[in-house]
């Protein structure tokens, strides 16, 4: 894949930003029980997101990054179940919620094509095998 020169150029970089900051506006009113605890952890976990993928672009090599946005599309995941977390605990309307919920599965396809265009680690042909023969 041909890189770009920044992560600042990736969309789904751009997009996990504008969720990060979404998630921080949406949680300023969270009770204030909750100041260290689901509302610490969503804004946590929704800067992981970005961060995650800059860390995944600056991977040397396209197997490398393939791991890194793995990782990206666990972040998504523990996000979007503490979106649904405090959904259910009234700390977000449905609006609030189905709107984080929309902007994290765009990054989620957004991550998906760009798994979609990296190269895959291929191996040589008989290298399975030989790894699993008796004399290997």
């Amino acid at each position: 894949m041909s890189r770009t020169r920044h992560n600042r150029d990736l969309i789904a970089w751009q997009k996990a930003m504008d969720l990060a900051r979404v998630i921080y506006s949406q949680t300023e009113e969270f009770p204030k029980s909750e100041t260290f605890g689901l509302r610490m952890q969503l804004r946590r976990s929704a800067v992981s997101v970005a961060s995650r993928i800059a860390e995944a672009h600056g991977r040397l090599n396209d197997s490398e990054m393939r791991k890194g946005l793995g990782a990206v599309r666990a972040a998504i995941n523990e996000l979007q179940t503490q979106i649904e977390l405090a959904a259910s605990l009234s700390f977000f309307s449905t609006s609030s919620s189905e709107e984080l919920l929309d902007l994290g599965t765009r990054v989620a396809k957004l991550i998906n094509g760009l798994l979609g265009v990296l190269e895959t680690d291929v191996e040589p042909p008989g290298t399975r095998e030989l790894a699993n023969s008796p004399s290997a």
